[in-house]
């Protein structure tokens, strides 16, 4: 029974994010910094070469696509879109710190969205739906393997929701133009709806490649 391989990667940085503000729906490029470490990543460990390209359609995923897959045609999907932080977008927590809502929103953002935004339970529920629409689309159209440049919360909860071995959202965090690769076996897709993170993405060097290479250098 064939199975399929989802690369799940974060997009390069943003300088918003680095200066720890919210930044979901709105739509921000690349900073330098963020293209240079793709570039770097690239050139270095390298990527993984899919049949097909998905993205996020905000901008620095599909500059993110354009510096990991120069020249590959890029599938927006609507549905792996970052959570929308609302009246929120572009301050900090400092900001938004006497804010009532906001600490309600820390406490339990599945119920309680930003003003205007988009509540944890809302997210999680257009990032399944996406998903599993994504799984469905491969099977159909006979792709193996397929990368997803998308957003730090999205692979979370995609991970959290899907992903063997089980773990909570915050144990799947990783760093802009990193993330992790799941495959998708037919059998237990059906059965369970689960799929197994087998590595990360770029693919971490094993004990034996990290040795031979201190031997080279």
């Amino acid at each position: 029974m064939q199975s399929y391989v989802i690369n799940l990667i974060r997009h390069g940085a943003v300088d918003e994010t680095l200066k720890g503000k919210y930044i979901g729906s709105t739509d921000v490029q690349l900073s330098k910094k963020g293209r240079e470490g793709l570039v770097a990543i690239r050139e270095g460990t390298g990527y993984p070469q899919p049949q097909k390209l998905y993205s996020s359609p905000l901008l620095r995923c599909t500059e993110s696509c354009e510096i990991i897959y120069p020249g590959m045609d890029i599938n927006c999907l609507g549905s792996f879109r970052e959570c929308s932080f609302g009246e929120w977008e572009g301050k900090s927590a400092a900001e938004l710190s006497e804010n009532p809502l906001f600490a309600e929103w820390l406490q339990n953002s599945d119920k309680t969205p930003p003003p205007g935004g988009e509540s944890g339970k809302d997210f999680a529920a257009r990032i399944s739906k996406g998903f599993e629409r994504l799984v469905e689309t491969m099977s159909a159209e006979g792709i193996t393997e397929a990368s997803l440049i998308t957003h730090g919360g999205v692979i979370m909860t995609i991970l959290a929701i899907y992903g063997l071995p089980q773990a909570p959202s915050y144990q799947w965090r990783m760093d802009n133009g990193y993330g992790f690769s799941v495959r998708v076996n037919p059998f237990l897709w059906m059965r369970d709806r689960v799929v197994e993170v087998f590595d990360t993405c770029p693919r971490a060097p094993k004990r034996e490649e990290i040795s031979e290479n201190s031997e080279n250098i």
